[in-house]
């Protein structure tokens, strides 16, 4: 066989994925050609078009290879290339997705060896060549992993525990992956605040069920307080997202309290009031819930005199998540103050570059509207105007 011949996916097949499975990784521990980015939505005129060939700029990004440590926990990305190239040909790309996928190591082949990157600096050379055979067992890069993000054999329990399938193959986006595990990390590691930051349309709430579902399934979170301030948010969350918890779901309203349920879902404004007996939240004792999520958190829990904080103030035991798209951040309100610095930031412009969301228009209006005021026209009064405007005719000429 002259591999000089043979094209990259030959190269894959035949070589990278024997030494990969050789090295002790299962199938369910790798997959090829995973899809990164849909490639970018580009507008002309009228028309809108999604740049689809990989080599262009804007264009679809797909690893060779993801390899995933206890579950779903992206660890290295292999990029494989032809024999004819060098072996380091590929680590280029191998690093910018492994940084996408907040994964440590980036590893580049052409079939014929291995060029391991280590970014996390722990291991010296960062960079150095591998035989085939010599490919990374899953123990030796779990270990690195651990000790890089401070984990202990405890808190990996909770990492184990598999997101939530619905057996349709739907998966989350590469940066919902990311921000799932970040979240996940910094609540079991004993952080007590932390906020998301994810760009409109993006599934800020689908993320945050899957760090709900894996902390509740791993029962490291018994109990937990869903809060909104607007109907359609609830509505919509119980509805779609959440609708995997069933039975164990609760809306809380009608100033009712029940203490039979393990997920909570309400309107800050259906469990606080001026008034002493409209502070319903009260009804529950202070270590009720483990973990408190708040929607939109740039509305309300930003200030220190807001309703939502009296809420997060009084089950201060629990772990407060906060989820925003627009972070507020003024001399009297603040959520990095609150909820200190995000786990991880998913922009508007980010969501364009991928092709996630479509790139918008700014269109500037001026009018003078408010600088003249309304006058009716000639035949119209006032009066005559707001009666027919209560029956839905038309004013007369």
């Amino acid at each position: 066989m002259d591999r000089y011949q043979l094209s990259e996916r030959d190269i894959c097949t035949k070589f990278i994925t024997p030494a990969i499975q050789a090295a002790g990784w299962g199938l369910e521990c790798f997959r090829e050609e995973v899809k990164l980015t849909a490639g970018r939505v580009v507008v002309r005129g009228k028309l809108a078009a999604r740049v689809t060939n990989p080599e262009a700029q804007g264009g679809p990004k797909r690893a060779d290879y993801v390899l995933f440590a206890k579950g779903d926990i992206p660890i290295a990305v292999v990029e494989a290339k032809q024999a004819r190239f060098s072996v380091g040909q590929g680590m280029q790309q191998a690093l910018a997705y492994a940084e996408m996928l907040d994964a440590p190591f980036a590893i580049s082949s052409n079939g014929i060896a291995f060029l391991f990157h280590d970014r996390t600096g722990s291991t010296q050379p960062a960079e150095r060549e591998l035989a085939l055979i010599d490919f990374p067992t899953p123990e030796q890069l779990w270990t690195i992993y651990q000790r890089w993000k401070g984990i202990s054999e405890l808190e990996t329990g909770v990492l184990k525990q598999p997101m939530y399938s619905d057996g349709t193959g739907k998966e989350p986006r590469y940066y919902q992956r990311v921000a799932i595990n970040r979240a996940i990390e910094a609540i079991v590691q004993g952080q007590k605040r932390a906020l998301l930051v994810m760009a409109t349309g993006t599934g800020k709430t689908y993320t945050a069920f899957q760090i709900i579902w894996r902390l509740w399934k791993a029962k490291a979170k018994k109990r937990i307080l869903f809060l909104a301030d607007r109907n359609i948010l609830v509505d919509q969350t119980m509805q779609q997202d959440f609708a995997p918890f069933g039975e164990m779901m609760h809306r809380i309203t009608n100033r009712e309290v029940k203490k039979n349920y393990e997920v909570y879902l309400a309107l800050y404004q259906a469990v606080t009031g001026v008034e002493e007996w409209k502070q319903i939240y009260r009804q529950f004792p202070r270590d009720f819930f483990d973990l408190i999520v708040v929607d939109e958190c740039h509305r309300g829990s930003a200030a220190d005199d807001s309703a939502w904080r009296e809420v997060l103030e009084y089950f201060s035991s629990a772990t407060h998540f906060g989820l925003t798209a627009t972070p507020k951040e003024t001399k009297d309100i603040s959520n990095i103050t609150y909820f200190g610095d995000p786990v991880y930031t998913y922009s508007l412009k980010q969501g364009i570059e991928d092709g996630f969301l479509a790139p918008y228009k700014v269109i500037r209006i001026a009018t003078d509207v408010d600088a003249l005021g309304y006058v009716p026209e000639k035949g119209w009064s006032v009066e005559s105007l707001k009666l027919r405007a209560r029956c839905g005719c038309k004013p007369k000429t």
